[in-house]
C-alpha cells in the first residue's frame, strides 16, 4: 500500500540563517558542472554511467580565492564535509611518526603494519592533500583529535595505539605524532584561503586510562559502583563513616562552587591514585587531581553507569562540578580564539550530563561569535538511531545539531537491506523534534558510515556476499550518496568511501590508510570501483565515485534549494521501489524534484504535487528516467530504471 497520502505534508525546517551561499562556492560549482545550466544529456553521459570529465574536475579547483569573512559567513547548511583520521589520510613529515618518543612501538605506538597503532598520516599530509579534497567539492574537513594523547595502553598484550586521538593528556597541544600546534595554524590558514573550514573533533567526557583503583589494581575488574550503594557522603556503603561532609549531591540545582567545595575525600566508591609515573601528565594541571572525576568503576549495564562510568576504562570526567565545566570551557574557547577554527563535533554526547551541555553550548558560541565567527558549527555524538533520542540533545541540551545516526539506520535499511521505502518518509516525518530557535533538521550531519560502525561499502558486502555484481553494488553506493547530498541535513563524506574503500567491519577496521598500506588485512580488501588495493596511493582522481562525488557537489552547490530549502515527501511505498521528494528554495520558491528507484526492476509511480496548478515540463538536471506532468501539473508520473535516481526541476524554473 502508497503511502503519499499519510507522509505527502510540507516540512519547513525551523529557524533559518539567511546567508546565502558564496559565489566563490558556486563558482566551483558551475565549473563542475561544465556552465551556468545542466542538460539531461549531459548528466546522462555522467552520473548515469559513474563517469565525468577530466575538464570539470580541473575546473572545479581554481575558484576565487575567499575572505575569511566569506568563510565565517557561510551557514554550515551549504557545505558538504570530509571527516577523516589524519593518522590514516596522508603522512605528510615523517619525521613525526615516533612522537618525538625513543624506544619500541610500546612507548611510541608507531607500527605501520599492525591496524591498531600509528601509522604516519598527520596535520602536514591534510595540508598537502587540499587540492584533492577542494577538487571533491568539500568545504569543512573535520578531523579526528588531534591533541596530545597517551601514545599506547591496555592490558598486557592486547596494547594499542591513540592514533584516533581520544585519549588525551594534554588539551593544550596537537600531538607530537601529528605535527605542532604551527603546523594546525598552517592547515587553517590554508584552509580558509580555499573556502574550507576546519572543525575539531573534541571531548568533555574523559580523558586517557591514567587513574587506578587500588580495590582492583592489576585485575581490571573494576565493575560500575552506583551512586546508591556508593554514596558520596559515605566510605564503602551507605551505612559506611561518613566523609564529605556538607557535601548535598550532585543534582543540576547543587551545581554550585559553594556546595562541590564540601567534597574533598575522593574515596566514596573506590581508592582512587595516580601512578607516580604520571603524577603531572595530564595538561592543564588541574585535570591530574582525582577529585575531578568520577571513580566509579567501569560503564556498565547500569543506565546510571552511562553518564559516571569510565567509558572503556577512561577516566570519566565529573562534569557536574562547576570546575570541570569551567576547566573544559576554557579549553576550548582557547582553541577557538588561537587557532580561527570553525566548528567542534563532541565525542560521547550522550555520556555528559544535560546541566552540562546547557552551559558549556551556549557559552562556547557566543564566545566564537565574539570572534567572528558568527557560525560555528556545534554537534555532538548521540550513538541511537531514534530522533526522539537524538533530538533531546537539542532541545534541552542546546545543541545546534548532532550526527543524524537516525538518517544512517533508516538509508541503510532502505538502501542496503532492501526496506519499504516508507521508513524514509517516516524518518523526515520526525524532523519537526529538532526545531528549536538555534536548530532545526537541515543542520544535522548525514552520514553513511564511520570509524566506529563501519563502511557503507561493508555493509553492502555483508549484505549481498564478497562475490556481489560490481554494478549493482555501485548502484547502490551511488543511491545512497544521492540521498545523503541531495536531502535535508549536511553531508558528510567519510575517507576513503570516495575511493571505494569497504573495510572488514568496524573500529580499527574501518579505518584503512590512504597512502600505501603495510596492513596486509587492509590490503586484500575488496575496493568497489576500482582493481587496485589499499596498498597503493589512494588518492585517485579519476574513480568512478570520486568523480560521481565531484558531480554531485557541483550540483548542490549550484541549487540553494538543495542546500536550504525546506524538503516535501511526495511519495513513498510499502515496499522497495520509488521515493520521491522535493527541495524548495525559501526565498525563491524555486523546486527540484528528488526520485530514486530502491527496486532491483524499473517502478514508476503517480503523485501529487502542490497546489490545483504545478509545473508542466520537468528538465532533468542528473540522473535516469522521466517525470512528466499530468494536466495541469497538480501532479506528475515519475519512471525510473532499477536501481537508479533522479533530479529535475520545472522548465519555467530553469
Amino acid at each position: 500500500m502508497d503511502v503519499l497520502k499519510k507522509y505527502g505534508a510540507e516540512k519547513p525546517f525551523g529557524i533559518f540563517n539567511k546567508n546565502l551561499f558564496l559565489a566563490p562556492v558556486l563558482a566551483l560549482g558551475l565549473a563542475a558542472c561544465g556552465g551556468a545550466k545542466d542538460h539531461a544529456d549531459e548528466s546522462e553521459n555522467s552520473v548515469a554511467s559513474g563517469h565525468s570529465s577530466s575538464q570539470s574536475i580541473k575546473a572545479a579547483a581554481t575558484p576565487p580565492a575567499p575572505s575569511i569573512s566569506d568563510v565565517r559567513a557561510r551557514p554550515i547548511e551549504d557545505d558538504i564535509v570530509y571527516f577523516l583520521l589524519p593518522d590514516r589520510f596522508f603522512n605528510g613529515d615523517t619525521g613525526n611518526d615516533r612522537g618525538g618518543i625513543s624506544g619500541g612501538k610500546l612507548d611510541h605506538g608507531f607500527d605501520p603494519t599492525h591496524k591498531g597503532f600509528y601509522h604516519g598520516g598527520d596535520i602536514p599530509g591534510v595540508l598537502q592533500k587540499l587540492d584533492y579534497l577542494e577538487n571533491l567539492g568539500v568545504t569543512a574537513i573535520w578531523m579526528a583529535p588531534i591533541f596530545k594523547n597517551k601514545p599506547v595502553q591496555g592490558p598486557k598484550g592486547q596494547e594499542s595505539a591513540a592514533y584516533h586521538g581520544y585519549w588525551i593528556t594534554d588539551f593544550t597541544q596537537i600531538d607530537p605524532h601529528f605535527g605542532t600546534n604551527q603546523d594546525l595554524k598552517n592547515l587553517v590558514s590554508a584552509a580558509h584561503q580555499r573556502g574550507i573550514k576546519i572543525i575539531f573533533d573534541i571531548i568533555t567526557n574523559h580523558t586517557a586510562d591514567v587513574i587506578q583503583y587500588r580495590e582492583c589494581q592489576g585485575t581490571g575488574d573494576c565493575s560500575y559502583r552506583s551512586l546508591a550503594d556508593y554514596p558520596y557522603t559515605t566510605l564503602g556503603s551507605p551505612d559506611g563513616p561518613a566523609i564529605n561532609k556538607g557535601f548535598k549531591g550532585d543534582g543540576p540545582a547543587l551545581q554550585t562552587a559553594e556546595n562541590f567545595a564540601h567534597l574533598t575525600d575522593t574515596r566514596w566508591a573506590y581508592t582512587p591514585f595516580v601512578p607516580k609515573a604520571e603524577t603531572d601528565v595530564k595538561v592543564p594541571h588541574w585535570l591530574n587531581d582525582p577529585i575531578y572525576y568520577h571513580n566509579r568503576g567501569n560503564f556498565g549495564m547500569e543506565a546510571e553507569s552511562a553518564l559516571n562510568g569510565d567509558f572503556s576504562g577512561l577516566d570519566d570526567l565529573f562534569t557536574e562540578h562547576p570546575r570541570v565545566l569551567s576547566g573544559m570551557t576554557e579549553i576550548y574557547k582557547y582553541w577557538i580564539e588561537e587557532f580561527g577554527i570553525d566548528g567542534f563535533r563532541i565525542d560521547t554526547t550522550r555520556h555528559v550530563n544535560m546541566s552540562f551541555w546547557q552551559s558549556f553550548i551556549p557559552e562556547i558560541r557566543a564566545f566564537a561569535a565574539s570572534k567572528g565567527i558568527e557560525n560555528f558549527y556545534v554537534f555532538g555524538e548521540v550513538y541511537d538511531p531514534d530522533p526522539n533520542n537524538l533530538s533531546r540533545f537539542v532541545r534541552e541540551g542546546k545543541l545546534p545539531a548532532v550526527l543524524d545516526f537516525g538518517f544512517q539506520s533508516v538509508a541503510q535499511k532502505v538502501l542496503v537491506e532492501n526496506g519499504p521505502t516508507r521508513l524514509l518518509a517516516q524518518l523526515f516525518d520526525q524532523d519537526t523534534l529538532y526545531d528549536t530557535d538555534w536548530s532545526h533538521a537541515g543542520l544535522l550531519p548525514t552520514f553513511l558510515g564511520n570509524h566506529d560502525m563501519g563502511r557503507l561499502g561493508h555493509f553492502l558486502i555483508s549484505q549481498f556476499g564478497a562475490d556481489a555484481d560490481e554494478d549493482m553494488l555501485m548502484k547502490r553506493v551511488r543511491l545512497a550518496y544521492a540521498l545523503m547530498y541531495f536531502a535535508r541535513g549536511v553531508p558528510v563524506i567519510y575517507y576513503g568511501d570516495e575511493q571505494g574503500f569497504t573495510g572488514d567491519g568496524r573500529d580499527q577496521d574501518a579505518r584503512e590508510d590512504m597512502f600505501p598500506s603495510l596492513v596486509d588485512i587492509y590490503n586484500d580488501n575488496r575496493l568497489l570501483g576500482s582493481s587496485q588495493s589499499t596498498a597503493i596511493d589512494n588518492f585517485d582522481t579519476k574513480h568512478p565515485l570520486y568523480r560521481t562525488l565531484v558531480e554531485f557537489a557541483a550540483l548542490y552547490h549550484r541549487h540553494p534549494a538543495l542546500r536550504q530549502g525546506k524538503q516535501i515527501t511526495r511519495y513513498a511505498k510499502d515496499s522497495p521501489g520509488l521515493f520521491a521528494f522535493s527541495r524548495k528554495d525559501r526565498h525563491s520558491g524555486k523546486e527540484v524534484l528528488v526520485v530514486l528507484n530502491t527496486a532491483r526492476n524499473a517502478d514508476s509511480a503517480g503523485f501529487h504535487m502542490d497546489g490545483d496548478i504545478g509545473a508542466k515540463r520537468w528538465v532533468r538536471l542528473m540522473g535516469d528516467g522521466s517525470v512528466a506532468a499530468k494536466g495541469d501539473g497538480a501532479s506528475v508520473t515519475a519512471t525510473l530504471p532499477a536501481l537508479s535516481f533522479g533530479l529535475w526541476t520545472s522548465a519555467d524554473e530553469e
